[in-house]
């Protein structure tokens, strides 16, 4: 049976680091604040605020919320993201999805400071990113290589095959990976033969969204599994793989839910430290 890679574990170890981070910042007189903003009712989204609210209190980070009703204009949110991201108090900004129909993602996305951009979207994090530059980077595809890198697995020279090309988790991990010196293999719903590239690999890492597409007949005895798929089926959470079967011949794999996922929250708050670091660097 494969090595169980528990997200929990590390989401626990990386808040104890950031506890102490945030301690040592207070003592230098600099408190990080994370301003989220909100555009709207949607139940998910005001749930995702208010747990990002506990999971500060919890690390001493402050938190602001602050809240526009669905009808609110572009303009006014575009001024609030610029009155946060010129303000030195504000450290962090982050802006719930998804935002009415009226407001341009687009523009919400560029109108926060690249340096204060903690969930990667500002286009310059994207480039920085690219080009291995320090920035911030998304915290889903950050929690792929820190669930191995954190449990003994080395990236360096390994074949990793990703599956996946989205947006938000597939295409950023592509060069997080190649910045650990993986070998990378960018594969997808529409590949053809994706067996062939899933037996070959060292570490296959599936962020498809589509449930059960890795099953055990694509993995070969003792590759690394990293599940970032998040599907509901018959009311279950699940993730991309198909978790019993492929456990079987697996060295290790990760679980969904407790895998990959249980690190965000964490990570949300490092790129909250990170963004700290980034201002006082250039100022």
């Amino acid at each position: 049976m494969a090595k169980i890679l528990d997200g929990k574990a590390v989401a626990s170890s990386i808040r104890q680091e950031v506890r102490a981070e945030v301690k040592a910042l207070k003592e230098q007189g600099i408190t990080p604040k994370l301003a989220v903003v909100l555009v709207g009712e949607d139940p998910a989204s005001v749930l995702y605020a208010r747990s990002k609210e506990r999971a500060c209190k919890n690390s001493g980070i402050e938190f602001e919320l602050h809240s526009f009703p669905e009808s609110a204009s572009e303009e006014e949110v575009l001024a609030k993201l610029a009155e946060l991201s010129g303000d030195p108090n504000c450290h962090a900004i982050m802006v719930e999805l998804p935002l009415p129909k009226h407001i341009s993602k687009e523009k919400v996305m560029l109108a926060v400071h690249p340096d204060k951009d903690v969930d990667g979207l500002n286009p310059i994090n994207r480039g920085r990113m690219f080009t291995q530059k320090d920035g911030l980077f998304p915290v889903t595809p950050q929690s792929c290589i820190e669930i191995m890198k954190r449990q003994g697995v080395t990236l360096e020279g390994k074949n990793v095959c990703l599956v996946g090309r989205g947006d938000t988790v597939g295409k950023p991990l592509i060069f997080l990976l190649l910045n650990e010196n993986a070998t990378v293999t960018v594969c997808h719903t529409r590949t053809k033969e994706l067996k062939k590239h899933t037996l070959s690999a060292d570490i296959i890492v599936a962020a498809a969204g589509r449930a059960g597409l890795i099953t055990r007949e694509m993995v070969s005895p003792g590759t690394i599994v990293v599940d970032a798929g998040i599907n509901e089926v018959d009311g279950k959470t699940v993730g991309d793989v198909d978790f019993d079967a492929v456990s079987e011949v697996a060295g290790a794999i990760t679980p969904v839910p407790g895998g990959v996922g249980s690190l965000t929250t964490a990570l949300i708050q490092k790129n909250i430290l990170k963004a700290v670091s980034l201002q006082r660097a250039g100022k």
